[in-house]
């Protein structure tokens, strides 16, 4: 008997007991589960790793799974979506398709029928190869195409502009160094003594925010940068 493909799958659930049961269930059926919490990690998640198949519970804290259907269908994610929720009643499943959802089970279920969904989800995928995109907040980051957006809006960045936005959208919501700018940006192992960084830092950050509600890259002082979600100021950090 040939041996099956493997099947990567995101499960988006914040009920770390069900999140728990749905992962066994589909490493048990030979695939590959990746896991997220809440709404906006799954959204990170969704649209940055080329999952073939996205499990969303409806309900999810920050962002709801109808959210984030909408958001990656609008950026472009074509990823076949199953959404899990306790809301079975007709109204509920047709406000999911209508958002972007391929396949929607309530629950509870059989597992059984979990793992049967999936594969058709999978079997049914178109096999284009999509653009990989990473989202936070109101930010898009398209990989192969390598454009970035702010709510839907182009932004016109220089080849290392792009380089220097995608590694802080790699790493979003998390303080970078100059040290690591300088080795994964600019490739150097050493610090060349100019201020390359901060220049290209300065002039990112003016693309991303002019013309745009709330900053959404900081500067942690004698630390490094950090793009934090618009609107959302970091505590002890001030902005510069």
């Amino acid at each position: 008997m040939a041996q099956q493909e493997s099947i990567n799958v995101l499960v988006v659930e914040d009920d770390a007991a069900a999140r728990a049961n749905i992962a066994a269930i589909l490493t048990g059926a030979g695939m590959v589960v990746d896991q997220a919490e809440d709404g906006r990690i799954g959204l990170h998640r969704a649209g940055s790793s080329g999952h073939d198949v996205i499990i969303l519970d409806r309900m999810l804290p920050h962002l709801t799974g109808i959210d984030i259907v909408t958001r990656l269908r609008v950026a472009g994610v074509g990823a076949p979506v199953l959404m899990l929720s306790a809301l079975g009643r007709s109204e509920h499943r047709v406000e999911g398709l209508e958002s972007g959802v391929d396949d929607y089970l309530a629950k509870p279920f059989e597992p059984d029928e979990l793992v049967a969904r999936v594969r058709a989800l999978w079997r049914r995928a178109s096999r284009t190869t999509h653009d990989p995109v990473l989202l936070f907040g109101d930010l898009e980051c398209h990989v192969k195409a390598r454009t970035a957006f702010r709510q839907g809006r182009h932004l016109a960045l220089s080849p290392k502009e792009f380089e220097l936005f995608r590694y802080l959208m790699d790493h979003a919501g998390e303080v970078v160094t100059r040290e690591m700018l300088l080795r994964q940006v600019w490739k150097l192992s050493f610090d060349p003594q100019t201020n390359v960084v901060d220049v290209n830092v300065g002039r990112l950050r003016r693309k991303l925010e002019e013309g745009f509600d709330g900053p959404v890259l900081e500067t942690v002082w004698g630390t490094g940068y950090r793009l934090i979600a618009a609107g959302r100021q970091a505590s002890g950090s001030p902005g510069g």
